[in-house]
């Protein structure tokens, strides 16, 4: 879907948007926790699924585009959580420059 043509009210599923900060573990290591920033609505569409063996397992991924109103602050390596769902944002970028919209490439992954 091109932004540019995009009808508002697809912008229907909620998402939280989360943020890792590394918290000490005491041992001289760190461990993430996230936290919600911002609860955003978006147009989430499923673009492709891979399976591969690797590590003596398969290892499945499945990617999304999730598209939502221009805000700023949302950077690679933060997440929307949708239920039990995490889709960790891989990029981001305003997809016909008019500050409108942006759209991320996500990767749906585990906790």
């Amino acid at each position: 879907m091109l932004a540019s043509f995009l009808n508002p009210g697809a912008l229907r599923t909620e998402l939280a948007l989360e943020k890792a900060e590394a918290l000490a573990d005491g041992m001289g290591g760190f461990s993430d926790q996230w936290s919600e920033v911002a609860t955003v609505f978006a147009h989430v569409e499923p673009l492709a699924a891979q399976s591969r063996f690797g590590a003596d397992k398969m290892l499945e991924t499945v990617t999304h585009r999730i598209t939502l109103r221009k805000r700023a602050g949302i950077d690679g390596g933060m997440r929307f959580k949708r239920g039990g769902r995490i889709f960790e944002i891989v990029t981001v970028h305003d997809p016909d420059e008019t500050g409108r919209y942006l759209v991320c490439r996500v990767k749906e992954g585990g906790t």
